[in-house]
């Protein structure tokens, strides 16, 4: 019996040390989720049947409401949407209670082309690295060159080129270069 006490100790004693060592919750405030164009949003107005809609946030950020006219989405939480739908209806209909749900996050979306094995859109349900959308993408394909990959991002009129060295990501050297995409990323693999 004493050997088995102390393999249940030992056993104990890791997973102390595991759980003790596991990195800590990120500091500061969770980022509500931001509404792209593409993305597809449930608008319900308790006891008030024509108002229930699904809408279609517009590729200029933008959808059309009844009683509201239009709304811009793009950038903004569920939440402060739902507050402008109730701020605009208002004045139609006293004590509106209105929800806003993204129904389908079709426009968190990056890219990847070239040498993969499924090049293509993938959509991101949660923060997506680089390994990550590689992966999705089904892997590089044969004589894919792996030290030379671009992550293309636009911001406006703007468009950077980041490159990205698989084999040192590999080998885990040079983790910084697997940084967290964002909508409408490319990732170049020639």
């Amino acid at each position: 019996m004493p050997c088995q006490t102390t393999f249940v100790a030992r056993r104990w004693a890791l997973l102390a040390i595991l759980f003790c060592t596991l990195p800590a919750a990120a500091d500061g405030p969770a980022v509500d989720y931001q509404i792209r164009p593409g993305d597809v949003l449930q608008v319900a107005a308790w006891k008030e049947a024509d108002l229930n809609l699904e809408i279609l946030v517009r590729p200029d950020g933008k959808f059309s409401f009844p009683l509201a006219g239009e709304i811009t989405a793009e950038g903004r939480s569920p939440d402060e949407v739902r507050a402008e739908l109730v701020t605009k209806i208002t004045s139609f209909v006293p004590d509106i209670v209105v929800t806003v749900v993204v129904k389908q996050i079709a426009g968190n979306r990056a890219f990847v082309l070239g040498k993969v094995n499924q090049p293509g859109a993938i959509v991101m349900t949660a923060p997506t690295n680089v390994m990550q959308a590689l992966s999705l993408a089904g892997g590089a394909a044969q004589f894919a060159r792996l030290k030379k990959i671009l992550i293309l991002r636009g911001q406006g009129a703007t468009q950077t080129a980041t490159p990205f060295n698989y084999n040192d990501v590999e080998a885990g050297l040079a983790l910084e270069q697997n940084i967290v995409l964002q909508a409408g990323d490319v990732i170049v693999v020639p």
